[in-house]
């Protein structure tokens, strides 16, 4: 049967993305950022995992005001880099798994998860650049991949304690599989940060270290903050940290620390990055 190997979240700050892009991982501001990614791409290499239900947000490519999903899953063969006004970026084609990802979208559906399925939709940094961070410039990613996007940009997102609930439900759908899959599940997005308005470039690094400290162990805390402190304490967009908590529900009781990287700033956000594996 499928399982779940371990899970990870990482920002998918878009200018890391055209940092990679363009050659200047290795420039003097922007290496710091990414030599916290060098022992996960190691790792990634050795894992060979088969799948990555990757969850993300999309900056309306995909979607936009017509229709807001606060939970949908691709269930197609490929999605496209999208164009997000300069242009698609020049990463591979994301390979999908049909067969998992409509086996997990019954699944959630029957498990009281109100899921838009979609069959055709282009992918953007949300997704592309955590892909970039830990798998390099590869000629085609190494895994296949199941987006789900969260939405976290309209008011009102999904509370962090429905979040991890829908990780929890994930791991009941991929655990009813019956292919041998290993599996890993990406919560994407954050840390703090504030694009606009009298508090942009909010950074708020002591609460961001608390709340990776809280992605290890048994506690449950984080599921229960509410959207006002998020605002208050990690800015417009610090929100996204929702979606890292279905990445953790999906993982079960208890977690281990596998590897930890935390760096300000990047562009004018927190870069978090952190890699889990189940502890039963």
């Amino acid at each position: 049967m499928a399982r779940i190997t371990a899970g990870l979240t990482t920002s998918h700050i878009p200018a890391l993305g055209a940092a990679i892009d363009l050659g200047k991982t290795g420039d003097t501001y922007w290496a710091p950022a990414f030599a916290g990614y060098e022992w996960t791409r190691a790792w990634e290499a050795e894992q060979k995992s088969d799948v990555v239900i990757l969850i993300y947000n999309d900056h309306a490519s995909a979607f936009d005001m017509k229709v807001i999903p606060t939970f949908a899953i691709g269930c197609a063969e490929e999605f496209q880099p999208a164009d997000e006004g300069w242009g698609p970026r020049p990463v591979p084609a994301v390979q999908g798994h049909a067969d998992l990802a409509w086996h997990i979208a019954q699944s959630l559906i029957l498990d009281e998860f109100d899921m838009t399925i979609i069959n055709e939709m282009d992918v953007d940094h949300g997704l592309t650049v955590p892909l970039s961070l830990m798998f390099g410039q590869p000629e085609a990613w190494p895994v296949k991949v199941i987006p789900i996007a969260v939405n976290v940009v309209t008011y009102p997102p999904p509370s962090g304690n429905r979040c991890w609930a829908l990780g929890e439900a994930i791991a009941r759908a991929v655990a009813s599989f019956p292919e041998d899959l290993d599996v890993q599940v990406w919560g994407t997005g954050g840390m703090s940060h504030q694009l606009q308005g009298p508090r942009a470039g909010l950074i708020n690094a002591a609460w961001d270290n608390r709340f990776l400290d809280r992605l290890e162990g048994d506690t449950q805390e984080l599921r229960h903050i509410p959207h006002i402190e998020y605002l208050r304490e990690t800015g417009s967009e610090g929100i996204e940290m929702v979606m890292w908590l279905v990445m953790r529900g999906a993982l079960g009781r208890a977690t281990r620390t596998l590897h930890r990287h935390y760096h300000v700033p990047a562009s004018n956000t927190a870069v978090g990055h952190i890699v889990l594996e189940p502890v039963s």
